[in-house]
């Protein structure tokens, strides 16, 4: 999406998002194997190729309408999705009026999402938001009340949670095979080759005012919440560095090196970068009073951890024998909870959270001090 089309999108806005609560119908679920779902997307929507081949495969998506003011992306929609696909529109306003769908599925540039949450929300949907969904904490702030307010999921797509080796690195920790939890560290590391492409440096991404921040907000925020999430234990305090250190043409960070405090007592660090030439290395490991833990996802051995819980040392390794699921597996989740059947693996404070701990990270690095998160909460 170039500048002149994003002017054009963004002056749209006030027009295309103008609900008025006498237009708005109520969310009902009315199967109970499968549920209708609202894409609400543009050219270049984040990851939408792989949410149209969910939107596909997945077995509770009943009908998809297609939510986009451009209709650039009829077309791709249409084909990907199949006999699913009813009916394309170009506002909520419309698309509402005309359907009510359980679930919205949003997949939208950060600084044009927020609205369009407030538009399903009111329309009584779940929500299922590819993150950040917002360049601010302060914009998803009022989503989440609004969420919670109507008893109404919120989630962004922290797909990593269900990963079984991280639910079964979860169960481990929070059992305490590995004792008291003392350190953690974590590395995520993705590949230069995008950053130094034209058509990402022309993209919504690069640009910290549409997109949030980079590879903190894009790729970071998935470790940051798996942290809190195998721990049990809320990040507190946040200090450290972010950058560009590859120093292409962009406006959002290449680079971050935080360190992290929890409240309950474990310090810990993460790496957080675009620095290889292609593929990624992900990293966790968890150091406890009677014990270690090590995350490798992606690889013939992603979990591998050390327990003396028992009175003698002993060593053990988790292989997974179902392959990752992914968007796809993620989706179903959010149709299941949706239809009353899954609790949610994440909740709407949740989300909100991890934005704030990104957000005082970002402040801690250009301040040079020290942030707490969330401090008012």
């Amino acid at each position: 999406m170039n500048r002149r089309t994003f002017t054009q999108l963004a002056a749209s806005l006030p027009a295309w998002l103008a609900l008025r609560q006498s237009q708005i119908v109520q969310a009902e679920s009315t199967a109970t194997t499968q549920a209708d779902v609202a894409l609400f997307t543009h050219e270049d929507g984040p990851h939408l190729s792989g949410y149209i081949e969910a939107l596909a495969k997945t077995p509770e998506v009943g009908s998809v309408y297609l939510c986009d003011p451009k209709s650039s992306t009829v077309e791709s929609v249409r084909t990907g999705v199949g006999v699913k696909f009813v009916a394309a529109y170009q506002s909520p306003q419309e698309l509402f009026q005309a359907k009510k769908p359980l679930v919205s599925l949003i997949a939208m540039e950060a600084v044009l999402a927020p609205p369009v949450i407030h538009a399903a929300l009111d329309a009584g949907c779940h929500i299922l938001a590819e993150k950040p969904a917002c360049v601010r904490p302060a914009d998803f702030s009022p989503l989440v009340a609004k969420a919670n307010a109507g008893k109404r999921h919120l989630m962004l797509a922290l797909s990593n949670r269900l990963e079984p080796a991280m639910l079964e690195a979860r169960r481990i920790v929070q059992s305490g095979e590995i004792g008291k939890i003392f350190g953690i560290e974590l590395h995520t590391i993705a590949d230069q080759t995008r950053v130094k492409s034209a058509g990402y440096q022309k993209s919504w991404m690069s640009q910290k005012a549409r997109a949030g921040g980079g590879h903190l907000t894009w790729l970071g925020i998935h470790w940051l919440d798996l942290a809190m999430y195998v721990t049990g234990s809320r990040i507190t305090h946040v200090a450290g560095f972010s950058g560009n250190v590859g120093g292409q043409p962009i406006d959002t960070e290449d680079s971050a090196a935080i360190s992290l405090r929890f409240a309950n007592g474990t310090f810990g660090t993460m790496t957080s970068g675009y620095y290889l030439d292609r593929g990624k290395h992900l990293f966790v490991k968890i150091w406890g009073s009677e014990g270690w833990l090590e995350l490798n996802p992606g690889t013939a051995n992603p979990l591998e951890w050390y327990s003396t819980k028992s009175g003698k040392p002993e060593s053990h390794r988790y292989a997974p024998t179902t392959p990752s699921s992914g968007n796809i597996g993620f989706l179903g989740h959010v149709m299941r909870a949706a239809m009353g059947k899954e609790s949610p693996v994440l909740t709407p404070d949740e989300n909100l959270y991890v934005l704030q701990t990104i957000s005082a990270a970002y402040k801690a690095a250009e301040t040079g001090h020290t942030q707490s998160v969330a401090p008012s909460s």
